[in-house]
């Protein structure tokens, strides 16, 4: 789509309110596209004044603006990223795909109630929240049009980068809080910030280099260790150091605790974008490693042998359906309610501490569906006869003696006494009186 096939016509623009919103909105104005701004409430850390927001769009030639307060939906997205431990290439807790499925999920139904049938966003053509605005979209309200300027060639013959954005807005006077000395961008919302670009692409530039927002680098933290115990019931936090707590309480509080000690400041990462390019982000995510910690010292006691080797294929694979922008097909779908499973069994107190970035157990109590028992003693308790354990190492010692010797172990030639039942004969071979 281009700007030319949008002349006289109302387009809605998911608005942070930052340069790219800023340039694009004021440059569409000028080509004659009415703007209505639309920007999502997702308790972002970084953004909280949003009639400051409002301002800086009306003055950029926005037609109209709305704030979508989508603090809840927010937070229950980032509850269900616990549940499924979905963390993408690392510890990377898919803060921003969360926040964009959020984004446009909770602003379509707005936009569709105004009207407006084509929707508008300012990601970039090289990275992946172009990808996941285009699918959501596309998935959720099929016949609306998406209109992406990052990807408009009048668009970029104009705007080669920031730069030129920056000195577009100078020059009309545009109300940014961007500068040309500014060393990275950030993406804030309530489970985490993303940092990248700028002199974040250099990787010579340590993670240190961030400021970080959501709480303190580690040497800065604390020198004495601050347990904290959360209450999951079915999977859903209920209480935090005794405090009850719904989804969003239980994140909001989380973060603040998490981050004053440093715990998921500073993440660095180079992953893989869905365009196939690398790029380097540096996160924080207090909350997120806090109560994901927490859940996951949980699945660890109440899942067996099979349902664990399942469950991390099935976490391998939500955190890559959610941070390509495929959150809401039949996979995805199919994803939750494997994972619901789980979550129907994890109730439970678990108390951890936190010190100078890191995470460590403490305790759990009160945990219905847990398998930990005595019998795994080394005491004399519990059900389990160590002699039962002769018969069961006899029976796995036939397939391991087999294969040393069938010289299926390296270094091991085939050689030794013959396995019993097995003839070594030539079968095509007949014996003759």
């Amino acid at each position: 789509m281009n700007v030319h096939d949008l002349k006289g016509k109302t387009i809605a623009f998911a608005a942070s309110g930052g340069l790219d919103s800023c340039t694009i909105t004021h440059w569409l104005a000028e080509q004659g596209v009415k703007v209505v701004a639309f920007t999502a409430d997702l308790a972002q850390p970084d953004e909280t004044d949003f009639s400051a927001v409002e301002k800086r769009m009306r003055k950029c030639g926005a037609a109209d603006f709305f704030v979508v307060d989508l603090k809840k939906q927010m937070a229950e997205a980032g509850i269900e990223g616990i549940q499924a431990q979905a963390c993408y290439e690392g510890r990377y807790w898919n803060t921003t795909p969360f926040g964009r499925q959020v984004t446009v999920a909770g602003l379509l139904p707005e936009i569709k109630k105004r009207g407006i049938k084509i929707f508008s966003h300012g990601a970039t053509g090289r990275g992946n929240d172009q990808v996941r605005f285009q699918l959501i979209t596309n998935m959720l309200e099929p016949s609306f049009g998406v209109y992406a300027p990052w990807r408009d060639e009048t668009f970029l013959n104009r705007f080669g980068g920031r730069l030129q954005m920056i000195e577009y807005c100078e020059q009309h006077g545009l109300p940014i809080k961007a500068s040309r000395g500014k060393p990275y961008s950030t993406d804030a919302n309530l489970l985490g910030l993303t940092h990248e670009a700028g002199k974040l692409e250099l990787l010579s530039t340590p993670a240190h280099f961030v400021t970080p927002e959501m709480g303190v680098w580690a040497e800065d933290a604390p020198d004495k260790p601050e347990e904290v115990t959360v209450r999951f019931e079915k999977g859903q936090p209920v209480s935090l150091n005794n405090k009850k707590v719904d989804a969003l309480k239980s994140l909001t509080l989380a973060n603040e605790i998490g981050g004053r000690h440093g715990i998921g400041i500073g993440t660095h990462i180079v992953e893989n974008r869905f365009v196939g390019i690398k790029s380097r982000g540096i996160y924080e995510a207090p909350g997120m490693e806090v109560l994901g910690t927490c859940y996951g010292l949980l699945l660890q006691l109440i899942l067996d042998r099979r349902a664990r080797e399942l469950f991390d294929q099935l976490s391998l694979a939500a955190s890559r359906q959610i941070y390509q922008g495929y959150w809401n097909d039949v996979a995805s779908r199919m994803l939750k309610q494997a994972i619901a499973e789980t979550a129907q069994l994890a109730t439970g107190t678990v108390t951890v501490a936190l010190y100078k970035g890191n995470v460590s157990y403490v305790a759990t109590r009160d945990v219905p569906h847990s398998l930990f028992s005595n019998d795994s003693s080394m005491e004399k308790e519990g059900s389990f006869d160590h002699r039962d354990s002769e018969g069961f190492l006899g029976v796995l010692g036939v397939h391991a003696r087999a294969l040393a010797e069938t010289g299926q172990i390296s270094g091991k030639p085939k050689s030794g006494p013959h396995l019993p039942g097995v003839s070594t004969a030539d079968p095509r071979q007949e014996d003759v009186d």
